[in-house]
Protein backbone atom coordinates (compact mmCIF):
# COMPACT_ATOMS: atom_id res chain seq x y z
CA UNK A 1 0.00 0.00 0.00
CA UNK A 2 1.39 3.19 -1.11
CA UNK A 3 1.40 6.87 0.79
CA UNK A 4 -1.70 7.98 -1.51
CA UNK A 5 -3.91 4.87 -0.49
CA UNK A 6 -2.91 4.71 3.20
CA UNK A 7 -4.20 8.77 2.99
CA UNK A 8 -7.48 7.84 1.77
CA UNK A 9 -7.90 5.41 3.78
CA UNK A 10 -7.81 7.36 6.79
CA UNK A 11 -9.71 10.11 5.48
CA UNK A 12 -12.53 7.34 4.83
CA UNK A 13 -12.06 5.65 8.27
CA UNK A 14 -12.83 9.58 9.36
CA UNK A 15 -15.94 10.23 7.58
CA UNK A 16 -18.17 7.64 9.55
CA UNK A 17 -16.37 9.15 12.97
CA UNK A 18 -16.84 12.92 12.14
CA UNK A 19 -20.11 11.96 11.46
CA UNK A 20 -21.00 10.38 14.83
CA UNK A 21 -19.65 13.47 16.42
CA UNK A 22 -22.33 14.89 14.09
CA UNK A 23 -25.01 13.04 15.63
CA UNK A 24 -23.86 13.46 19.06
CA UNK A 25 -23.72 17.32 18.63
CA UNK A 26 -27.32 17.51 16.71
CA UNK A 27 -28.63 15.56 19.28
CA UNK A 28 -27.87 17.40 22.41
CA UNK A 29 -28.31 20.88 20.12
CA UNK A 30 -31.69 19.83 19.68
CA UNK A 31 -32.49 19.06 22.89
CA UNK A 32 -33.55 15.31 22.19
CA UNK A 33 -31.15 13.97 25.25
CA UNK A 34 -31.04 16.42 28.34
CA UNK A 35 -27.22 17.68 28.64
CA UNK A 36 -27.34 15.83 32.17
CA UNK A 37 -27.80 12.76 30.50
CA UNK A 38 -26.09 13.58 27.15
CA UNK A 39 -23.16 16.14 27.67
CA UNK A 40 -21.97 17.92 24.14
CA UNK A 41 -19.04 15.95 22.87
CA UNK A 42 -17.09 19.70 22.86
CA UNK A 43 -17.19 19.60 26.98
CA UNK A 44 -16.32 15.92 26.88
CA UNK A 45 -13.15 16.27 25.03
CA UNK A 46 -12.09 19.05 27.22
CA UNK A 47 -12.57 17.09 29.99
CA UNK A 48 -10.65 14.35 29.05
CA UNK A 49 -7.65 16.77 28.24
CA UNK A 50 -8.24 17.52 31.78
CA UNK A 51 -7.92 14.06 33.37
CA UNK A 52 -5.01 13.23 30.97
CA UNK A 53 -2.87 15.84 32.36
CA UNK A 54 -3.57 13.98 35.90
CA UNK A 55 -1.43 11.50 37.18
CA UNK A 56 -4.24 9.79 38.94
CA UNK A 57 -6.32 9.08 35.55
CA UNK A 58 -2.97 8.01 33.73
CA UNK A 59 -2.17 5.42 36.91
CA UNK A 60 -6.28 4.25 35.80
CA UNK A 61 -5.53 3.99 31.95
CA UNK A 62 -1.87 1.89 32.81
CA UNK A 63 -4.02 -0.33 35.74
CA UNK A 64 -6.30 -1.50 32.72
CA UNK A 65 -3.62 -1.54 29.66
CA UNK A 66 -1.42 -3.96 31.93
CA UNK A 67 -4.40 -5.92 32.46
CA UNK A 68 -5.01 -5.98 28.45
CA UNK A 69 -1.34 -6.59 27.06
CA UNK A 70 -1.18 -9.14 30.16
CA UNK A 71 -4.04 -11.65 28.87
CA UNK A 72 -4.03 -11.12 25.69
CA UNK A 73 -0.34 -12.10 25.59
CA UNK A 74 -1.34 -15.20 27.09
CA UNK A 75 -4.25 -15.62 24.52
CA UNK A 76 -1.50 -14.98 21.78
CA UNK A 77 1.08 -17.77 23.24
CA UNK A 78 -1.47 -20.20 24.00
CA UNK A 79 -3.53 -20.20 21.13
CA UNK A 80 -0.33 -19.91 18.68
CA UNK A 81 0.91 -23.11 20.31
CA UNK A 82 -2.48 -25.11 20.50
CA UNK A 83 -3.70 -24.27 16.97
CA UNK A 84 -0.63 -25.54 15.53
CA UNK A 85 -0.36 -28.20 17.40
CA UNK A 86 -3.93 -29.15 16.74
CA UNK A 87 -2.80 -28.48 12.80
CA UNK A 88 -0.32 -30.91 12.74
CA UNK A 89 -1.25 -33.77 15.29
CA UNK A 90 -4.17 -35.43 14.34
CA UNK A 91 -4.25 -37.02 18.02
CA UNK A 92 -3.94 -33.35 19.60
CA UNK A 93 -6.58 -32.46 17.19
CA UNK A 94 -8.78 -35.02 18.42
CA UNK A 95 -8.48 -34.14 22.21
CA UNK A 96 -8.78 -30.63 21.59
CA UNK A 97 -11.92 -30.06 18.97
CA UNK A 98 -14.40 -31.41 21.63
CA UNK A 99 -13.48 -28.67 23.88
CA UNK A 100 -13.33 -25.81 21.29
CA UNK A 101 -16.67 -26.91 20.62
CA UNK A 102 -18.04 -26.73 23.64
CA UNK A 103 -16.01 -23.79 25.26
CA UNK A 104 -15.84 -21.13 22.25
CA UNK A 105 -19.51 -20.33 21.90
CA UNK A 106 -19.56 -20.00 25.69
CA UNK A 107 -20.08 -16.41 27.17
CA UNK A 108 -16.38 -16.46 29.42
CA UNK A 109 -18.16 -13.87 31.24
CA UNK A 110 -20.52 -15.87 33.11
CA UNK A 111 -17.34 -17.66 34.63
CA UNK A 112 -16.20 -14.31 36.30
CA UNK A 113 -17.84 -14.91 39.40
CA UNK A 114 -16.31 -18.13 39.56
CA UNK A 115 -12.41 -16.72 38.57
CA UNK A 116 -13.23 -14.34 41.27
CA UNK A 117 -13.71 -17.12 43.51
CA UNK A 118 -11.02 -18.50 42.69
CA UNK A 119 -8.57 -15.78 42.15
CA UNK A 120 -9.59 -13.30 43.82
CA UNK A 121 -10.49 -9.30 43.11
CA UNK A 122 -7.02 -7.79 41.68
CA UNK A 123 -5.48 -8.61 38.70
CA UNK A 124 -5.23 -12.29 38.13
CA UNK A 125 -8.92 -12.41 37.56
CA UNK A 126 -9.50 -10.20 35.41
CA UNK A 127 -6.24 -11.12 33.22
CA UNK A 128 -7.83 -14.94 33.09
CA UNK A 129 -11.44 -13.75 31.82
CA UNK A 130 -9.27 -11.51 29.27
CA UNK A 131 -7.20 -14.43 28.16
CA UNK A 132 -9.77 -16.55 28.08
CA UNK A 133 -12.13 -14.50 26.00
CA UNK A 134 -9.48 -13.74 23.53
CA UNK A 135 -7.90 -17.35 23.30
CA UNK A 136 -10.54 -19.05 20.95
CA UNK A 137 -10.25 -16.50 17.84
CA UNK A 138 -6.55 -17.02 18.15
CA UNK A 139 -6.49 -20.69 18.13
CA UNK A 140 -9.19 -21.15 15.39
CA UNK A 141 -7.37 -18.90 13.17
CA UNK A 142 -4.18 -20.34 13.81
CA UNK A 143 -5.81 -23.97 13.17
CA UNK A 144 -7.04 -22.59 9.96
CA UNK A 145 -4.05 -20.73 8.62
CA UNK A 146 -1.83 -23.81 9.53
CA UNK A 147 -4.33 -26.40 7.98
CA UNK A 148 -4.67 -24.48 4.73
CA UNK A 149 -1.29 -24.37 4.32
CA UNK A 150 -0.28 -25.95 0.62
CA UNK A 151 0.71 -29.56 0.80
CA UNK A 152 3.20 -29.91 -1.51
CA UNK A 153 5.17 -27.19 0.13
CA UNK A 154 5.16 -29.14 2.99
CA UNK A 155 6.33 -31.93 0.68
CA UNK A 156 8.99 -29.99 -0.56
CA UNK A 157 10.71 -29.49 2.43
CA UNK A 158 10.39 -32.71 3.38
CA UNK A 159 11.70 -34.11 -0.07
CA UNK A 160 15.08 -31.99 0.43
CA UNK A 161 15.65 -33.27 4.18
CA UNK A 162 14.26 -30.70 6.38
CA UNK A 163 13.58 -32.31 10.06
CA UNK A 164 9.69 -32.06 11.20
CA UNK A 165 10.37 -29.21 13.78
CA UNK A 166 12.04 -27.06 11.52
CA UNK A 167 9.06 -27.87 8.63
CA UNK A 168 6.58 -26.06 11.36
CA UNK A 169 8.94 -23.01 11.80
CA UNK A 170 9.89 -22.44 8.21
CA UNK A 171 6.66 -23.56 6.47
CA UNK A 172 3.66 -24.07 8.30
CA UNK A 173 3.80 -21.26 10.68
CA UNK A 174 5.23 -18.35 7.87
CA UNK A 175 2.04 -19.86 5.83
CA UNK A 176 -0.43 -19.15 8.33
CA UNK A 177 0.88 -16.20 9.20
CA UNK A 178 -1.93 -13.83 7.84
CA UNK A 179 -4.46 -15.81 9.47
CA UNK A 180 -2.76 -15.97 12.40
CA UNK A 181 -2.62 -12.28 12.74
CA UNK A 182 -6.15 -11.55 11.57
CA UNK A 183 -6.90 -14.13 14.83
CA UNK A 184 -4.92 -11.61 16.65
CA UNK A 185 -6.43 -8.37 15.41
CA UNK A 186 -9.64 -9.91 16.29
CA UNK A 187 -8.64 -11.41 19.83
CA UNK A 188 -6.90 -7.55 20.42
CA UNK A 189 -10.50 -6.06 19.65
CA UNK A 190 -12.01 -8.72 22.24
CA UNK A 191 -9.37 -7.97 24.91
CA UNK A 192 -10.30 -4.28 25.14
CA UNK A 193 -14.10 -5.18 25.45
CA UNK A 194 -13.83 -7.87 28.26
CA UNK A 195 -11.01 -5.60 30.36
CA UNK A 196 -13.24 -2.60 30.12
CA UNK A 197 -16.64 -4.89 31.55
CA UNK A 198 -14.00 -6.73 34.03
CA UNK A 199 -13.24 -3.32 35.54
CA UNK A 200 -17.13 -2.17 35.84
CA UNK A 201 -18.38 -5.17 37.14
CA UNK A 202 -15.54 -5.36 40.19
CA UNK A 203 -12.30 -3.43 40.43
CA UNK A 204 -10.39 -0.94 42.85
CA UNK A 205 -9.32 1.16 39.73
CA UNK A 206 -8.98 1.06 35.68
CA UNK A 207 -11.11 2.96 33.19
CA UNK A 208 -13.91 0.51 33.80
CA UNK A 209 -14.39 1.64 37.43
CA UNK A 210 -13.36 5.02 36.56
CA UNK A 211 -16.86 5.02 34.18
CA UNK A 212 -18.63 3.27 37.12
CA UNK A 213 -17.38 5.52 39.59
CA UNK A 214 -18.72 8.62 37.75
CA UNK A 215 -22.40 7.01 36.73
CA UNK A 216 -22.93 6.26 40.76
CA UNK A 217 -22.10 9.98 41.59
CA UNK A 218 -24.48 10.45 38.38
CA UNK A 219 -21.37 12.55 36.69
CA UNK A 220 -22.44 12.24 33.10
CA UNK A 221 -19.22 14.16 31.42
CA UNK A 222 -16.74 11.74 33.21
CA UNK A 223 -18.89 8.83 32.92
CA UNK A 224 -18.56 9.74 28.95
CA UNK A 225 -14.26 10.31 29.38
CA UNK A 226 -13.24 6.19 29.88
CA UNK A 227 -15.84 5.23 26.79
CA UNK A 228 -13.91 7.35 24.57
CA UNK A 229 -10.30 6.44 26.52
CA UNK A 230 -10.73 3.16 25.91
CA UNK A 231 -11.98 3.26 22.06
CA UNK A 232 -9.16 5.45 21.29
CA UNK A 233 -6.56 2.92 22.72
CA UNK A 234 -8.75 0.25 20.85
CA UNK A 235 -8.01 2.38 17.70
CA UNK A 236 -4.17 3.17 18.52
CA UNK A 237 -3.31 -0.69 19.82
CA UNK A 238 -5.39 -1.77 16.20
CA UNK A 239 -3.49 0.19 14.22
CA UNK A 240 0.22 -0.44 16.00
CA UNK A 241 -0.85 -3.92 14.92
CA UNK A 242 -1.82 -3.54 11.43
CA UNK A 243 1.30 -2.36 11.24
CA UNK A 244 3.17 -4.87 12.40
CA UNK A 245 1.16 -7.17 10.41
CA UNK A 246 2.02 -4.99 6.87
CA UNK A 247 5.56 -5.92 7.98
CA UNK A 248 5.73 -9.10 8.51
CA UNK A 249 3.89 -10.00 5.48
CA UNK A 250 5.49 -7.59 3.49
CA UNK A 251 6.45 -9.94 1.19
CA UNK A 252 3.08 -11.38 0.34
CA UNK A 253 0.86 -10.35 -2.55
CA UNK A 254 -1.61 -9.01 -0.26
CA UNK A 255 -1.73 -7.56 3.23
Amino acid sequence: MNGRDATRDVLLGLIPIALLLAIWQGTVSLGLAPPTLLPPPGLVFMRMAQLLATASFNQEILATLFRLFAGFSIAVVLGIAIGLAAAVSPAINAAVRPVVRVLAPLPKVALYPALLLLLGFGHESKITLVAADALFPILLSTYYGASTVEQKLIWSAMAAGTPPREILFKVILPGAAPSILTGCRIGLVISCIVVFLAEMITSTDGLGHVLITAARTFQAVDMFVPLITISLLGLILNGLLQAVRSYLLRGFPEV
